[in-house]
């Protein structure tokens, strides 16, 4: 007997969006079938709602979202269910260690993103969300993660193998989903989750089907259930044509 699912969650970048970050139209079509099929399609991003939103426009979604790893969760566009907070001390004390490693780095509050080209030194009077760092020095990374980890109370992904990015603990995009089905009274086990980095792990092993892009990292692909074609083959259209379209 066939399984029925009932929530798609899409990451965007490397998943939904090509390296091009569009939306191909043969994978638009597909998610348009799956709507119809009374599928729920939900972004689920490390995106701001701002950076996602449009591209929820595009494919004419009025269902919940998932932003900023699951520190954002959303009913539906511009109504907002649950946000989670970082303290601005630990704003502080990231931003300490980005500029001694010398490193990229970025933060969201709830009005923009700030990085190190624009920052702000009134960290109190905004409302963060979550930190990042960039950087192609292996060794560099791995001290930051190290003085991360020693911190504590941080949720700590990434969404390339050369970043890392920060979030208050507990909050991801399997907590996000979560929240997502109660709100739609749906199990975690009628969720296809589909992503390509480490801020999707999670969703991917809690969900019902975990699917990791062709184009995962291995860690990831090694976790999920089933891998699909890569971001720049129509990899999301290939899962529901497979699993929902049947």
């Amino acid at each position: 007997m066939k399984k029925e699912y009932k929530l798609l969650a899409l990451d965007m970048d490397g998943t939904l969006l090509t390296s091009d970050h569009i939306i191909s139209p043969v994978t638009s079509t597909w998610i348009q079938k799956a709507k119809e099929r009374g599928v729920h399609v939900c972004l689920s991003t490390g995106r701001s709602f701002e950076s996602a939103l449009p591209y929820g426009e595009e494919l004419g979604l009025l269902t919940p979202m998932i932003t900023v790893n699951g520190s954002e969760v959303w009913r539906a566009p511009h109504d907002l269910l649950e946000r989670s907070l970082m303290e601005p001390k630990l704003i502080s004390d990231m931003h300490a260690i980005a500029l001694k490693e010398d490193c990229w780095f970025w933060a969201y509050s709830t009005e923009r993103v700030y990085n190190k080209d624009h920052w702000v030194e009134a960290l109190e009077r905004k409302e963060w969300l979550k930190f990042g760092f960039h950087t192609e020095d292996d060794e560099a990374r791995h001290r930051i993660l190290m003085q991360l980890q020693n911190m504590g109370g941080l949720e700590i992904t990434n969404s390339s193998p050369h970043n890392l990015e920060v979030n208050p603990q507990g909050m991801n995009k399997a907590a996000g989903i979560r929240k997502v089905c109660d709100l739609l009274g749906l199990d975690m086990s009628e969720v296809i989750a589909v992503g390509d980095s480490m801020n999707d792990l999670a969703a991917i092993q809690a969900a019902g089907l975990g699917v990791a892009m062709g184009n995962a990292q291995q860690v990831v692909r090694e976790a999920a259930d089933f891998v699909t074609a890569s971001n720049d083959e129509d990899g999301i259209a290939k899962v529901i044509e497979k699993f929902i379209c049947v």
